[in-house]
């Protein structure tokens, strides 16, 4: 039996009291799948995925992570399982250049030198970031700055990742671009949540799709 990746058990959750966004909600994801997660504006879906990633916690239910509960592990543990890439990739982004970005987290983690040396150019070839990695990561294209953000969250090698509206801004060049991302990521056996408003981006990609509105799920399809 396959176990699920991320798993919520009654979970709800409000920003102000009497006012939930998330209600009762109980949902299990799988990284053997690339689900897409839908819904109207404030239907909750940007809630739950910060939910997954504890960047929230939930204030009734339990959100169980690789069968653990996410309450007993800190953000940085969630976030070597879950990669979180917010709908506007700016927010992300901190450091001085692109190579300093996508090496930051090894660093943290006090990996050989050498080893983050030979990581990140790997990834840098791999995101078509190379001639940039010296550039600094404010001046760069929405597009550039979103494989910047995946690459950086990628270096941590995570088995899942959620994805907040990533076409939002993106033409139609760069959103095949990202596309070919992700299948080649999924391929590699890294498990998928796209929250996303773009029906062509995700009927390409998407084995499940989960609509929401008013904080439940309303349709879930394979």
């Amino acid at each position: 039996m396959i176990e699920p990746y991320i798993e919520l058990d009654d979970v709800s959750f409000a920003y102000k009291k009497d006012a939930p966004v998330i209600g009762g909600l109980s949902l299990q994801l799988y990284r053997e799948q690339f689900t897409a997660i839908t819904g109207p504006n404030g239907s909750g879906k940007t809630t739950l995925g910060k939910l997954m990633t504890g960047i929230l916690r939930p204030q009734i239910g339990r959100i169980f992570i690789c069968g653990r509960d996410s309450t007993e592990m800190k953000l940085g543990e969630i976030g070597q399982r879950i990669g979180y890439l917010f709908q506007n990739p700016g927010l992300q982004i901190f450091a001085p250049s692109v190579r300093e970005e996508i090496s930051f987290a090894l660093e943290l983690k006090g990996e050989d030198k050498g080893e983050i040396q030979e990581k990140v150019s790997r990834s840098l070839k791999d995101f078509d970031l190379s001639h940039l990695a010296d550039a600094f990561p404010f001046r760069l294209s929405r597009g550039e700055q979103q494989r910047l953000a995946i690459a950086a969250v990628l270096i941590n090698s995570p088995g899942f990742l959620i994805l907040d509206e990533p076409t939002t801004g993106l033409d139609m060049e760069r959103r095949r671009a990202l596309s070919e991302i992700l299948a080649g990521l999924r391929n590699k056996g890294i498990g998928m949540a796209v929250i996303s408003h773009d029906r062509a981006f995700i009927s390409r990609l998407a084995d499940r799709t989960i609509r929401m509105y008013g904080g439940e799920i309303v349709e879930d399809r394979t």
